[in-house]
């Protein structure tokens, strides 16, 4: 089905606004970054500079499939989703370019970034291992939700709940 069939059973098309305010609240999505098999994907948290670019901190390791990945691509997409209930629900997808940002830029970029939250087991490797600091330029976003439930399933009580 479409996304326009889907309408009809309460889905709807978020606009850059509803995308603005969902990639500033949330931390978390999965990169999908092409192979010469199936894609990779990897759950990682993020930091949006409320423009046009996501960041990420990689923990390197001798032999790391998302680096090697990610050095290759030509384009990637990150997915960032929130699901509260079947009933409510919201999912944002980029489209764009990943690389490595250089080190003579990590420094200044590291100073706005906040990566108050990731994994604990990331936090620690990454005290004793090299790290990297990715760059994930937005091309495209596309964002789709469900704030209430679906039009035969409303009653006269109900009420729908705002963006």
């Amino acid at each position: 089905m479409t996304v326009a069939e889907l309408e009809d059973f309460g889905m709807l098309q978020m606009d850059s606004e509803d995308i603005e305010k969902t990639l500033e609240r949330k931390s978390v999505g999965v990169l999908g970054v092409p192979t010469d098999a199936a894609p990779l994907l990897c759950p990682l948290s993020f930091w949006y500079d409320g423009e046009s670019t996501l960041y990420f901190v990689y923990v390197l390791g001798a032999d790391s499939q998302k680096v090697t990945a990610s050095d290759r691509a030509d384009v990637a997409q990150f997915l960032v989703y929130n699901i509260e209930t079947t009933f409510n629900w919201r999912s944002v997808l980029l489209t764009g370019t990943i690389e490595r940002v250089p080190d003579d830029e990590r420094a200044a970029l590291e100073e706005q970034i906040d990566t108050s939250w990731k994994p604990d087991m990331f936090e620690r490797a990454a005290e004793t291992e090299a790290t990297a600091l990715y760059r994930f330029r937005i091309d495209d976003r596309a964002g789709i939700k469900q704030l209430e439930l679906p039009p035969e399933l409303r009653t006269e009580s109900s009420s729908s709940r705002p963006d």
